[in-house]
């Protein structure tokens, strides 16, 4: 066990300067945040201070009223369909983009990623005068490409990391021995690149759950989820029902959160020499 080397003044200062300023700037983002929670809880007509009072009437509100229901129906069909969608393409181009080696690999890459930096806006307008004609606007079939394309890149992401540390010399073993490429697929790379598609996976759905502005472009009325519907509702009438919404997607996300961090350290662990 080695010695620890003492630190001077200057860097324990400097420590506690650090620690103290990530505290405030974290504390800075998260205070608006959980202040919503309350007033998901707040026996009153108005999204307000002080709270009044203890109630579960917003949250019932938000399960039992057609719209809402709809709308918490609408976020996890819409937001799971899209994130199996995005899992399969963008495990499959994850694969091919790490065994082939051609002219303009970089390029297609970065078109592969650019739904993640490029301006939602702009793709949502595109998004909208390529389904147009194609009938898909206003459809749920149109919806779930929208968004699996949004989210296909975490997935390439994510599995392109798994890949990085993949020991290719199982699937040329499997091969030498006579596996089907389906069979080596299924029962070697599959279950090593799980964390990876999954973390993928979680991340296009939180993407799509989040989403709004491509839903106004090519959503119709029947397709509002609950951020469309929050937008809506803060328009007409401000109520507590609002921020149950925003409760449940705030616990939506820890939820994810927690499961990714979760999938990091098994793919640390998997992928751990030993």
């Amino acid at each position: 066990m080695g010695n620890t080397i003492p630190r001077t003044t200057g860097e324990r200062c400097w420590r506690l300067a650090l620690f103290i300023g990530s505290g405030a700037v974290l504390l800075f983002l998260i205070t608006p945040i959980l202040a919503v929670v309350p007033l998901s809880f707040n026996d009153s007509q108005f999204l307000a201070y002080p709270v009044r009072g203890f109630t579960w009437r917003w949250y019932e509100e938000l399960l039992t009223s057609q719209r809402w229901a709809l709308s918490v129906r609408n976020s996890f069909v819409i937001g799971i369909a899209a994130a199996l969608l995005a899992s399969i393409l963008g495990t499959l181009a994850a694969i091919g983009l790490n065994i082939s080696d051609f002219r303009g690999k970089a390029s297609l890459t970065a078109v592969l990623l650019s739904p993640m930096v490029v301006p939602v806006v702009i793709y949502a307008v595109g998004l909208y005068l390529f389904f147009a004609p194609l009938g898909l606007t206003q459809t749920y079939t149109g919806l779930i490409m929208a968004h699996a394309a949004l989210g296909a890149p975490f997935v390439v992401v994510t599995v392109s990391a798994v890949l990085a540390n993949f020991d290719w010399a199982l699937v040329r073993a499997a091969q030498s021995l006579g596996a089907h490429p389906i069979t080596v697929f299924r029962t070697i790379m599959l279950p090593l690149l799980t964390p990876g598609v999954l973390s993928g996976a979680l991340f296009a759905f939180a993407t799509s759950f989040d989403e709004v502005v491509t839903l106004l472009l090519i959503g119709g009325p029947q397709h509002r989820t609950m951020p469309r519907e929050m937008f809506s509702r803060l328009r007409e009438d401000i109520s507590p029902t609002i921020a149950a919404a925003a409760a449940l997607m705030l616990v939506t996300a820890v939820l994810l959160l927690i499961t990714v961090e979760w999938l990091k350290a098994r793919t640390a662990r998997m992928t751990r020499s030993p």
